[in-house]
Formats: structure tokens, C-alpha cells, sequence
């Protein structure tokens, strides 16, 4: 799924398991109970989606953080 669009999707319960999300886009997404574990490469800005409820790996917190400038080691 790389440099997929998803402005404005509704993904709510959508499961990304094994997905590479490279490039993709999250802009206004409702991402409400989405399933990342076990996805790769995603950026969202948790500000700019609906993410209430939505399940991450530790792994993948670089992908929520990196819009604050945060970084994981």
C-alpha cells in the first residue's frame, strides 16, 4: 500500500496487519479502532485523525510521534 491516499477514509476497524504503509497518507482519517499492529513503515499525526481505540506495536510509536518531532531509540 505504498503512497496511498486515505483523506477523508473511513478505516474505522480496518486491520493493516502485515501491511507496508510507506508514503501512505492519513490527513482526516477516521482510524477509530484500526489495527496497526504488525504494519510497517506508517506516519499519522494523531492530531489530524480520529485514532481513539486504534492498536499499535511499541515498535510502531515512531510513526505517531515523528510529527512532534519525538524520537524512539
Amino acid at each position: 500500500m505504498h503512497e496511498v491516499d486515505f483523506s477523508q477514509a473511513n478505516l474505522s476497524e480496518v486491520i493493516f496487519q502485515g501491511s507496508d504503509l510507506l508514503g501512505a497518507v492519513f490527513d482526516q482519517t477516521n482510524l477509530e479502532k484500526a489495527d496497526f499492529r504488525e504494519a510497517l513503515h506508517y506516519r499519522i499525526a494523531p492530531e489530524l485523525n480520529t485514532i481513539k481505540g486504534a492498536r499499535f506495536e511499541l515498535a510502531g510509536l515512531p510513526g505517531l510521534l515523528e510529527s512532534y518531532g519525538i524520537k524512539v531509540d
